[in-house]
């Protein structure tokens, strides 16, 4: 993958410039997002901060207000390297709060640094900037959480899938950071992945707090890699790592701020006390996740039970992780959670409108859906009687159809096949 990737996040960037003095755009490290702020830089004429860069972060460290000063917008790139650099922000928009003054980016959530959490409360808006959708890559825009939100929009593709399981795997395992990407071997690949595991859990998650068992969290991230796509069990998780489960939930929302893996918080709109409180794991990027369990396209390829429901498990963070790619260049969507109640009905993804409606996804990796697979989603919809605007079962099979009333089966890649448009 030689080319530049058009990222959908960059005309979302502009729009928000225009509205609000600061822009952040936070996200893993290797994910884009300098060559993103170059290329905001070109458009917008503005100036740009590498803080990276040693030199830069010295100055902007000693003397944050010459360093921001000027016309036009100043563009900082790994802000968390200087805070302080905020509280000179905050002093130049007490002046003027005037629209597009500043993008930011940052690779650690914002409100997991000290000073950060406090310093432009109110004057900024957060954007995600996440490992390349699939779409991306293929350069087409499908959009199927809009589409299902436009009910009048219709839910079957003119054609069916041609994504074998082969294809899957390989999509999975590869995961989306360009540099992977465009590794020239899968060793090579599987090398940069390393680096890159070993350098966010040595360098930026040791910035952030300073650990007393640093030796414990590979293993933490690795047994949290192996909990992908299920119910996070802290108990478990800790025993493996010889850890106390109070330090195994702190290295947890460590490796969550600096966007190694995401805890999808559980959804209850139904306000049923039968429904499971816990979050459920899954790595930010499928191919990290692979990685760390060893999972070659060989193993995941095969046909024995236990490969199958590993591959099961990859492909519902990899689906997830798509469809809230999506979530990020979609302003309708106020939330998202997982449902599960106690006698196990599960949705493995629930999308909440800001009027209230819900559209929930549940994944499989089979290549036939059957009428039991929607239990939960036929559940869900009990509940919510016409809040509940749609459920979908996304699998490798070929055939997207409507299985009955609101409830319709598609295949993963209408995720990205223009097809499904």
């Amino acid at each position: 993958m030689g080319r530049l990737v058009p990222r959908r996040i960059y005309d979302i960037t502009v729009e928000r410039q225009q509205e609000s003095p600061v822009v952040l755009l936070e996200g893993p490290r290797a994910v884009g997002k300098s060559t993103l702020l170059r290329q905001l830089a070109d458009h917008l004429g503005g100036r740009l901060l590498d803080l990276d860069d040693l030199d830069t972060r010295t100055a902007v460290t000693r003397d944050p207000a010459t360093m921001i000063d000027g016309d036009g917008p100043v563009l900082i790139d790994e802000y968390q390297h200087a805070p302080v650099v905020l509280d000179a922000i905050k002093a130049r928009l007490n002046v003027s709060s005037r629209p597009g003054q500043f993008i930011l980016t940052g690779s650690a959530r914002h409100e997991a640094l000290p000073r950060a959490a406090q310093a432009l409360t109110g004057r900024l808006q957060r954007l995600p900037i996440l490992p390349l959708a699939h779409s991306e890559l293929m350069g087409t825009r499908p959009d199927l959480v809009r589409r299902l939100l436009d009910t009048s929009a219709g839910t079957s593709p003119a054609h069916p899938s041609t994504t074998s399981r082969e294809g899957y795997v390989s999509i999975v395992e590869r995961g989306g950071f360009p540099i992977a990407l465009a590794a020239p071997s899968h060793r090579a690949r599987w090398r940069w992945i390393d680096d890159y595991v070993r350098l966010t859990l040595e360098r930026d998650v040791q910035a952030l707090s300073k650990l007393r068992q640093a030796h414990a969290l590979p293993l933490v991230l690795e047994k949290a890699a192996g909990q992908t796509a299920q119910i996070l069990n802290v108990s478990r998780l800790a025993e493996a790592a010889s850890i106390d489960a109070k330090t195994a939930r702190d290295y947890l929302r460590l490796l969550e701020a600096v966007f190694l893996l995401r805890l999808v918080p559980p959804w209850d709109r139904t306000l049923t006390a039968r429904t499971n409180a816990r979050p459920k794991v899954h790595m930010l990027d499928t191919g990290v996740s692979a990685r760390l369990l060893r999972l070659t396209p060989e193993k995941l390829g095969r046909r024995d039970p236990v490969a199958m429901t590993e591959f099961g498990h990859l492909l519902e963070s990899f689906a997830v992780g798509e469809l809230l790619k999506e979530v990020s260049w979609t302003e309708e969507i106020a939330g998202f959670g997982h449902w599960r109640t106690r006698d196990d009905l599960e949705v493995d993804l629930v999308l909440e409108t800001e009027d209230g409606g819900v559209i929930g996804f549940e994944v499989k990796a089979a290549t036939r859906v059957a009428g039991n697979d929607f239990a939960g989603l036929r559940r869900l919809r009990e509940l919510l009687g016409d809040s509940f605007l749609a459920g979908v079962a996304l699998y490798t099979g070929a055939r997207s159809y409507t299985y009955e009333d609101r409830l319709h089966v598609m295949p993963i890649d209408c995720l990205w096949s223009e097809a499904a448009r």
